[in-house]
C-alpha cells in the first residue's frame, strides 16, 4: 500500500527587505500524515515535533545518505522549510555515504547548497570547538545497524560529547534498528576500546540509535553527559521484534537486509585472512579464501570497486560459501550470532595459513581477546557463547531502563 505523506507548510516572511533582513521569522508547521500500522516511519517524518524547535536557530546536521524522509534528504526538507543549516557533519563513508571503508575523508563544499561539510572521518572524529561556533542545535539522523564496531555509534557518542562541552542541544531523529531483536556477543573490555568499539556494550545491543544515546548519556560514558541537552525523536509503529527493511544501504557494502542480518557474525572475518565478499556484488554475504579449494567448488574474485579499492585477495579465487540465498526470518529467529562460520574455517586453514591477522584486529572486533584464544583452543560454539552469559545478562538488565520501545 502506497503511503502519502504530506507536509504542508506555510511560511509568512516578516521583515524582509532588500537589504537582506532576516526571513522565516514565523514558520508555521501543519502535518498530514495517512499512517499505516503496518509501516515503520522513522523519527526524521515526525516534522512537526522538531521544526519548530529551530525556527531562528543556526543548525548543524549529522547526516549521510540514510537521512531521508521518504526519497528527500533531510537536509533539503530542512531548507524548504526555511531552517537555517549552516554545517553538514559527515561521518565515515562520507555525507553521500559513497567512500570506501576507512577511506579518510577531507572538509568539503556541499556543491548543491554550498554548506561547508566537516568530515568526522579524517583529520578529526569529533566536532572542533571552533566548527561550533555560532551553532544552536545539532540534528542527528543517521541510519544504524544495531552493532558496536558500526562507526556510526561512535561519531554519534563524540558528537554528543562536544555538544554538551558548548552547551548546544542535540536532537536526534531516530531510526529502526534492523537487527533490534538481538542482543549477543562479549561485552567491550577497556584494554580494546578503539572506533569500532567505544562503549561497553555486546556486539550487538539490541537499541534504536536513539536508545543508545539515552544509555551513553545516562551510563555517563562522555565527558560532561549531566550538561547534555537530547532530545529523541521517536519512530513511528516500531517495535524490536519488527522486520524493518532499509530503504537505503547504509554504507557501500551492507547493500541489502541479507547483508545487514549477517554483517553482526560475518564481520568478524574482517580480522582473518578469509574474505567477506568486498569487492564483489556479494559483500557480507559470501565468504571465502584461496586455500579453500578442495573443501568448496563455489568460489568468487574479489576485484577493485566503489565499495573497496584494494580487497582482500584482489584477484584470486576465493572458495567457501555463499549465503546470498539466506531467509532472513528464519536466520532472525536464531536469535544469537552465529560462530559457527568463524570456528569452521578456522580448523581448515589454521595449519595452511596465519588465520588471525597480526595487528589484533579481531580482538577489537570482539571487544575482547577471549574469542580468539578459545577459537585457538579448540572450545566450541556453545563453550565460547558461555564466555559471555554473564556480562550479557547484567547489560541486559541495564538496557531495560533505556528502551523506547518494546
Amino acid at each position: 500500500m502506497k503511503i502519502f505523506y504530506f507536509i504542508i507548510v506555510s511560511v509568512i516572511f516578516l521583515g524582509i527587505s532588500c537589504s537582506g533582513s532576516k526571513k522565516n521569522d514565523s514558520i508555521e508547521i501543519k502535518e498530514t500524515t495517512n499512517l499505516d500500522s503496518t509501516v515503520i516511519y522513522p523519527g526524521a517524518y515526525s516534522t512537526s515535533t522538531y521544526i519548530p524547535k529551530l525556527i531562528g536557530k543556526n543548525v548543524a546536521l549529522v547526516v549521510n545518505q540514510s537521512s531521508l524522509i521518504n526519497k528527500e534528504h533531510l537536509l533539503d526538507t530542512m531548507l524548504a522549510l526555511g531552517i537555517s543549516v549552516k554545517k553538514i557533519f559527515a561521518p565515515e563513508h562520507g555525507f553521500r555515504g559513497d567512500e570506501p571503508p576507512g577511506e579518510v575523508i577531507d572538509d568539503s563544499i556541499d556543491k548543491k547548497t554550498g554548506i561547508p561539510v566537516i568530515s568526522l572521518y579524517g583529520n578529526k572524529r569529533k566536532p572542533a570547538n571552533e566548527d561550533l561556533n555560532g551553532i544552536d542545535a545539532i540534528v542527528f539522523d543517521i541510519q544504524d545497524v544495531g552493532v558496536r564496531f558500526y562507526t556510526y555509534i561512535s561519531t554519534l557518542g563524540l558528537v554528543m560529547e562536544a555538544a554538551a562541552q558548548n552547551n548546544i542541544p542535540v536532537i536526534l531523529l531516530d531510526r529502526p534498528n534492523p537487527v533490534g531483536y538481538l542482543t549477543d556477543g562479549p561485552i567491550l573490555e577497556d584494554e580494546f576500546k578503539s572506533f569500532v568499539g567505544m562503549y561497553p556494550v555486546p556486539i550487538v545491543y539490541g537499541m534504536t540509535i536513539g536508545e543508545l544515546a539515552e544509555m551513553i548519556q545516562g551510563e555517563k560514558w562522555i565527558t560532561d553527559a549531566d550538561k547534555l541537552d537530547l532530545t529523541v525523536v521517536l519512530c513511528t509503529n516500531y517495535r524490536h521484534d519488527r522486520i524493518y527493511d532499509l530503504p537505503v544501504k547504509p554504507s557501500p557494502n551492507l547493500p541489502d537486509l541479507v547483508a545487514v542480518t549477517l554483517y553482526p557474525s560475518l564481520c568478524l572475518f574482517e580480522g582473518t585472512t578469509v574474505s567477506v565478499g568486498r569487492g564483489t556484488d556479494k559483500p557480507f554475504k559470501q565468504i571465502g579464501h584461496p586455500l579453500l579449494k578442495g573443501y568448496y567448488d563455489y568460489f568468487f574474485i574479489p576485484k577493485p570497486n566503489d565499495g573497496s579499492k584494494n580487497p582482500k585477495h584482489n584477484g584470486e579465487k576465493c572458495y567457501g560459501i555463499d549465503l546470498s540465498g539466506l531467509k532472513v526470518k528464519d536466520f532472525r529467529y536464531k536469535n544469537k550470532l552465529d560462530l559457527s562460520y568463524l570456528i569452521d574455517f578456522y580448523h581448515k586453514l589454521k595449519d595452511k595459513d596465519k588465520y588471525f591477522k597480526d595487528n589484533g584486529w579481531i580482538d577489537k572486533l570482539a571487544g575482547t581477546d577471549k574469542l580468539r584464544k578459545k577459537i585457538i583452543a579448540g572450545k566450541n560454539e556453545e563453550e565460547i557463547r558461555e564466555s559471555w552469559q554473564e556480562d550479557l545478562e547484567k547489560f541486559k538488565q541495564k538496557r531495560e531502563k533505556y528502551l523506547l520501545y518494546k
